[in-house]
Formats: structure tokens, sequence, C-alpha cells
């Protein structure tokens, strides 16, 4: 295969190695949170069939469509962080004059950074405590919940990770300030 690049060049010298492969994870977390979704219709619609046409009973369908909008919305957070699809009001970057937009980015990043911290660590917490305890949900189905809390700490962690990596580009001048064009 003359000519051709692989599929991943991730250089050991290569200085966005970092980066790249969080926004890689990120990608990951995206797809997944896509799948859940995609699964948890196609339960709603079975659930919906069994109840209605075959006139029989839902023991698992809605709580796993629970867990599984729940899953997709936390670990398909580092995925909207990465195309900067959250809500943005750009207001106060607008009228922050533009040398100054950087340090209101990387403050407004920080403190982000630092709160997604503070949620990882208690989600984390929980989910091993529901892990060490063997909690299961109240349901005739039972499910262990220490499977679909395990979706805390995996999104939190990547969203930390995406947040970190946009730090990075922001401080290489790989970004823009809040996706703001220079206008001078």
């Amino acid at each position: 295969m003359s000519g051709s690049q692989p599929l991943a060049s991730f250089e050991t010298d290569d200085p966005h190695i970092f980066t790249k492969t969080i926004r890689s994870l990120s990608t990951f977390c995206g797809i997944f949170a896509a799948l859940a979704i995609v699964v948890a219709v196609v339960i709603t619609c079975q659930m919906i069939f069994v109840r209605f046409v075959l006139n029989g009973s839902a023991i698992w369908q809605t709580e796993a469509v629970i867990y599984l909008v729940i899953s997709a919305t936390i670990v398909g957070l580092p995925y909207v962080q990465r195309h900067k699809g959250h809500v943005n009001v750009d207001f106060l970057p607008l009228i922050v004059p533009p040398r100054f937009r950087k340090i209101l980015a990387l403050i407004v990043l920080l403190l982000s950074t630092v709160t997604i911290g503070i949620m990882l660590f208690y989600s984390l917490e929980h989910w091993h405590i529901a892990f060490e305890r063997g909690w299961r949900s109240d349901t005739v189905w039972g499910v262990r919940l220490w499977i679909p809390y395990l979706s805390l700490p995996v999104g939190f962690g990547c969203f930390l990770l995406q947040l970190i990596a946009d730090m990075v580009d922001l401080v290489r001048n790989d970004e823009q300030p809040f996706g703001l064009k220079e206008i001078e």
C-alpha cells in the first residue's frame, strides 16, 4: 500500500497525540451515545408491541430504556463538547476585547474542569459503593445497579479529558477562544 496513510498516525514525536487521542475517545463516546438511543427506541417499540398487540407485560423494558437514555446523555457529553454543541452564551466573549477572550476562555475551561472533576469524584464513589454493596434495583428485573451507574464516571471522566484537551488546544493556539474569529 504505497502512498497511503494509516488510519491513525500517532507517532510519539507528534505534539498533538494527546488531543488526537482524546478527540478519538470523544468520537467513540458519541457513537456509543447514538447507539444507546437507537437501542432505547427499538426496546420502546418492542415494549409497545408486547403491551398493546400481544397484551403482555413489560418487565424490564422501561427500566432499560431509562438507563440507556441516561447513559447516552452522560457518555455523550465529551462528543458534544468536542463539537462545541453545548449551550453557549457568547454575550460576554463578544463584548470583551479580543486579546482578553483567551484569558476568559481559559477561566471558563478551568472552572468547568474543576466542576466536572468534582462530579467525576462523586460519581466514581457512588458507582463503587453500588458495586461493593451489590445494590440492585427495586424492580422485578432487579438489575445490578453498578452496571448503569458505570456510565456516570465513564461519561464525566471522558468529558473531563475533553475539557483538558480543549484547554491544551487553546493554549497552543490551535483553537480560537469560544470558536469566535478574530475581528479587529
